[in-house]
C-alpha cells in the first residue's frame, strides 16, 4: 500500500510539472497580414502569405518556426516519451556493421560500409589483390556541420579518380569533387549547383554532368568538364528552354553512349552523348511529339530497343537498326502492347531481353528469347512483394541481378543464371532481433465508390487482435508512382506495439497501369482522395483495427492527400502524420518562379487556364479548411526543401489552427537545416521517424 502511494504522488507530480511544462509555451500565433490572389475573377485571401522567405533568413519567419518548433516539443514533452524508447530499438536493429552489395568497375569493387552507431556509411573499394581502403567518410564533416549528405559516386573507367557529389543543407544543389583514391586528397577545383549523376567518358578525360536553372531548380543544362580545368572552362552541350521539361542523364548499358532524356509528363525526346567524344554536338534519337514517352537501350552498332507508349498506353519494346532512319512504324516488333500488362522496364542480354512488368497491382521479371519469344516469369514465395531489375547489369554478362523484398522480407539481391536457370542470393540486408514468422501480411481489393477495384496490402504483428487494433493507413497516388509491398524496417516497432499497417494502392500512381495514373491526375484528381476514404472505410468493415484509432500518414504528394481527405472526412481519423506536405497547391502553381511548378503543370493543371485552375481550387488543401473538427495533425518539413518549400506547411498549420472546431493537437516540427528527406545521418532520421510513431501512440483511446 505504501509503495503504491509513492507510485501514485511520482505520477501526480509527473502530470504536474508536463502540464507547467506546455503552459508555459503559449501556442503560435502567427501575425495575420491579408494578401489579396486573383485569378480569373476569382478572389482568395491568404493571411499568412508573408511567411514565404526566398532567402530563407528573415528573423520574423525564423522566430514564428522556431516557436512552432518549441510548442510541438512542449507537447511532446508533456506526453509519454515513447521516442525515446524506440529510438533505442531502432538502433538495437541494426547489426554491428553492415556491408553493401559491391559495384564492379574494372579491376576494382566498390561498397559501402556503416557501423551500428555511424550516421551516414562509409565508402571504400578493394582492388584485384583484394586489398581493401576506405576512400570517404561522411560521417567526418557531418559532426561539424548540421546537415551533410553524398549524392552520388562515381569512378573513372581507369579507377585513378573518383567524383562525387555532396549536399550541405538538403537543397540538393550539389558541388561536384573529385577524388584521388591513393592519397585521398580532394582535387581542384571543384564544380558548383550540380544535379544528378556524373557520367566519365572512356578516356578518362572527361565527365558529363547536370546543372538545374538556380531559381525553377528544374535540371535544364548538361555540361561537359575537363579533367584539371576550370569549371568556367565547361562546354554547355544541350540546354532545353521550354520550363516544362526537366533533363536527367544516364548511361547505356553498353557504355558507350549518355542519354539525355529531355521529358516532360506526357511526352519526352533522348539524345545520344557519344563517350567516345562527350563534346561533340549530342544526336537527338526522335524528336518530342505530343503524349509521346520512349526509353531506349543500346544493343551494339546502331542498333536500339525502344520502349514506347505511341499507340501502346502500357508501352511496347521495338527494336531500331540504323540512327540514319528512324521510323517506329516501320521497326520490329519486339513485345506487343498488352493492356493488362505494364512494361516499366527492360534489359537487353545478348539473345534475351528481360522485362520488368507490372500486372494486377504487382511487379513481375518475365524473361523473353527473342530467338523464339520462350517466356518464362520468375515466381516468388510472398503474395505480394517489390522486385526490380538491379542498376549493377551491365550487357555481357550470363545472367542478371533483380532487388527483391516483401512487406515480411527484409531487402535482397539475387542473380538469375541464363546456363542453370537458377536465382541465387547473392546479399540479404540484416535486420538484428527480427523473426519474420512473427508477422502476417496480406494483400486484397476494396472497392471504391465508383466501383473501381482498388488494391491494398496490410501488416501486423502474428499476436495483434485485428478487431482491435490501431491501424495506420499509408498513400500516395501521383505521379504514376508505385507504393510497393517493400519491406520497412522502421515500422517493426510500431507493429510491436500492436499497430496495423495499411497501404492503398489509389488511382494517381501507376501501381495497376497508365490508366491508374491518368484516373488519379489533372481533371481526375478527385479520384485519389475518394480511394483513399473509401479504403479506409472498407478496410475497417472487414473487421481490420479500431475505428476510434484510425490514422494516415503521407508525405510530399502525399501529404496533399493527407490535407485532402480530412476535409472531406475529418471524423473517419483520430490522428494524421503529414510530411513535407504539398497543401498550397493553387498558389504554388499559379507561381512559375517557385521551384518545379512549370514542370508539373501536366500532373496538376496550370492555373492560367481557367478551368483547370478551378478543378484544382476544388481539393486544394489550404484553399478548403473550413470550420471543422479536425483530427490531430502532425506536419514535419526542413527549410531547404527544394520539393516542396517550407511556406506551404508553415502557412497550413496557423490556418488548420484557425478554422479547427477541436480541440485536438495541430502541431508542426521544421528542421531549421535540411531537405526532403529531412535530416541526413540514420539515427536523425531515426527520432525523427520515431517522434511522428510518439506522437500517434500518445493520442490513442
Amino acid at each position: 500500500m505504501k509503495t503504491s502511494f509513492k507510485v501514485l504522488n511520482f505520477v501526480l507530480l509527473f502530470i504536474m510539472i508536463s502540464s507547467c511544462d506546455m503552459n508555459q509555451v503559449s501556442k503560435p500565433s502567427p501575425k495575420k497580414v491579408p494578401f489579396e490572389l486573383t485569378q480569373h475573377n476569382d478572389r482568395r485571401i491568404d493571411n499568412y502569405y508573408w511567411i514565404r522567405d526566398d532567402e530563407r533568413n528573415d528573423p520574423e519567419v525564423i522566430e514564428y518556426l522556431e516557436s512552432e518548433n518549441a510548442y510541438a516539443d512542449a507537447w511532446f514533452k508533456s506526453k509519454h516519451d515513447y521516442k525515446s524508447e524506440i529510438v533505442t530499438e531502432l538502433i538495437a536493429q541494426v547489426p554491428d556493421e553492415e556491408i553493401s552489395f559491391p559495384v564492379k568497375n574494372g579491376d576494382f569493387k566498390y561498397f559501402r560500409k556503416i557501423q551500428k552507431n555511424d550516421q551516414l556509411p562509409k565508402y571504400f573499394r578493394t582492388d584485384a589483390a583484394n586489398k581493401t581502403v576506405m576512400y570517404l567518410d561522411p560521417n567526418i564533416k557531418l559532426r561539424n556541420q548540421k546537415y551533410y549528405s553524398i549524392g552520388s559516386v562515381s569512378p573513372s573507367p581507369d579507377n585513378n579518380l573518383i567524383a562525387f557529389t555532396e549536399d550541405n543543407n538538403g537543397r540538393r544543389q550539389y558541388d561536384i569533387k573529385f577524388l584521388n583514391p591513393i592519397t585521398l586528397d580532394i582535387r581542384n577545383p571543384k564544380i558548383d549547383d550540380a544535379s544528378g549523376n556524373i557520367i566519365w567518358s572512356k578516356n578518362n578525360k572527361h565527365i558529363v554532368y547536370l546543372k538545374k536553372d538556380p531559381e525553377t531548380l528544374i535540371s535544364n543544362s548538361v555540361y561537359v568538364h575537363t579533367i584539371g580545368t576550370s569549371s568556367s572552362k565547361d562546354k554547355l552541350i544541350y540546354q532545353e528552354i521550354d520550363p516544362e521539361y526537366n533533363i536527367d542523364i544516364s548511361r547505356s548499358k553498353s557504355k558507350k553512349f549518355v542519354y539525355i532524356n529531355v521529358e516532360a509528363t506526357n511526352d519526352n525526346e533522348i539524345y545520344l552523348v557519344d563517350l567516345d567524344d562527350p563534346i561533340a554536338k549530342p544526336m537527338l534519337f526522335l524528336k518530342r511529339s505530343t503524349n509521346h514517352l520512349y526509353y531506349l537501350e543500346h544493343v551494339d552498332g546502331e542498333s536500339f530497343y525502344v520502349r514506347t507508349n505511341k499507340n501502346a498506353p502500357n508501352f511496347k519494346v521495338l527494336k531500331v537498326n540504323s540512327l540514319s532512319q528512324i521510323d517506329l512504324k516501320n521497326a520490329d516488333v519486339i513485345v506487343e502492347h498488352n493492356e493488362n500488362i505494364f512494361i516499366s522496364d527492360f534489359l537487353s542480354l545478348k539473345d534475351t531481353l528481360i522485362l520488368e512488368i507490372r500486372e494486377n497491382g504487382l511487379p513481375e521479371i518475365e524473361i523473353i528469347d527473342i530467338s523464339n519469344q520462350q517466356r518464362n516469369r520468375l515466381e516468388y514465395a510472398n503474395n505480394a512483394y517489390n522486385v526490380f531489375l538491379n542498376s549493377n547489369n551491365i550487357s555481357d554478362q550470363n545472367g542478371f541481378y533483380f532487388n527483391y523484398s516483401s512487406l515480411t522480407s527484409p531487402s535482397s539481391i539475387y542473380y538469375y543464371n541464363f546456363l542453370t536457370n537458377k536465382q541465387e542470393i547473392k546479399w540479404e540486408k540484416n535486420i538484428s532481433l527480427y523473426d519474420k514468422k512473427n508477422y502476417v501480411d496480406d494483400r486484397f481489393f476494396i472497392e471504391a465508390r465508383d466501383g473501381v477495384k482498388v488494391p491494398v496490402m496490410t501488416l501486423r504483428h502474428k499476436d495483434t487482435s485485428p478487431q482491435n487494433a490501431p491501424i495506420l493507413f499509408y498513400g500516395y497516388g501521383s505521379y504514376g508512382i508505385s507504393q510497393e509491398a517493400r519491406f520497412r524496417e522502421t515500422l517493426i516497432p510500431l507493429l510491436n506495439r500492436g499497430f496495423i499497417f495499411a497501404v492503398i494502392n489509389i488511382r494517381g500512381g501507376g501501381e495497376m497501369g497508365k490508366h491508374w495514373y491518368e484516373n488519379g491526375r489533372m481533371f481526375n484528381k478527385m479520384n485519389t482522395f475518394y480511394d483513399f476514404n473509401d479504403g479506409v472505410r472498407e478496410v475497417l468493415k472487414k473487421g481490420l483495427g479500431d475505428p476510434k484509432n484510425v490514422f494516415a500518414q503521407g508525405g510530399s504528394a502525399g501529404g496533399l492527400l493527407m490535407g485532402a481527405i480530412i476535409n472531406l472526412e475529418p471524423k473517419l481519423y483520430k490522428g494524421i502524420l503529414s510530411g513535407v506536405p504539398f497543401v498550397d497547391v493553387l498558389t504554388t502553381m499559379s507561381d512559375p518562379s517557385i521551384p518545379l511548378t512549370t514542370f508539373e503543370y501536366d500532373e496538376w493543371g496550370n492555373p492560367n487556364n481557367k478551368d483547370e485552375y478551378l478543378y484544382m481550387k476544388r481539393y486544394s488543401p489550404y484553399d478548403n479548411i473550413k470550420e471543422l473538427n479536425y483530427p490531430a495533425v502532425f506536419v514535419t518539413s526542413s527549410l531547404f526543401d527544394s520539393q516542396v518549400q517550407y511556406f506551404e506547411p508553415a502557412k497550413y498549420v496557423p490556418k488548420l489552427r484557425d478554422y479547427s472546431q477541436s480541440k485536438n493537437p495541430i502541431l508542426m516540427k521544421m528542421n531549421l537545416i535540411g531537405g526532403h528527406g529531412g535530416l541526413s545521418g540514420k539515427i536523425n532520421q531515426f527520432n525523427e521517424v520515431a517522434e511522428e510513431y510518439n506522437f500517434i501512440i500518445n493520442l490513442l483511446e
